[in-house]
């Protein structure tokens, strides 16, 4: 798949609500690179360490209050997309969080994914 067919299936799936499926989409060595202060590791190597990791914070949401994935812009073999979350965590309340998703697409698969937003202050 090119750079923008890898973007919008991504974009398809995560409208659709079928992160299992999204997590196809990358390679078996990703990487994928959360802020600092974040809970969980800041970089995670390995696609099955990096669903562990989506199944460790989706199972840490007590309510989802909405959200948002935008269009891709792609640029060579980079895209990047904006996304929107409003859920409460357990134990930790409600957090509104706007991002930008950067990922790098090598022979078709999701190689690399950066999210760059403001952390959400958990005290």
């Amino acid at each position: 798949m090119s750079t923008q067919e890898v973007a919008d299936k991504l974009v398809s799936l995560c409208k659709e609500g079928k992160y299992d499926e999204a997590y196809e989409l990358y390679a078996d060595d990703a990487v994928s690179i959360e802020m600092p202060g974040m809970p969980g590791d800041e970089v995670t190597q390995g696609k099955e360490k990096i669903i562990d990791g989506y199944y460790e914070w989706a199972n840490s949401i007590e309510e989802v209050h909405g959200g948002s994935v935008g269009e891709p812009v792609v640029a060579g073999n980079h895209f990047m997309l904006p996304m929107t979350s409003d859920a409460t965590f357990k134990g930790q309340g409600r957090w509104k969080m706007e991002e930008l998703c950067l990922y790098q697409v090598e022979n078709g698969k999701i190689k690399k994914a950066q999210f760059f937003y403001d952390v959400p202050d958990m005290g």
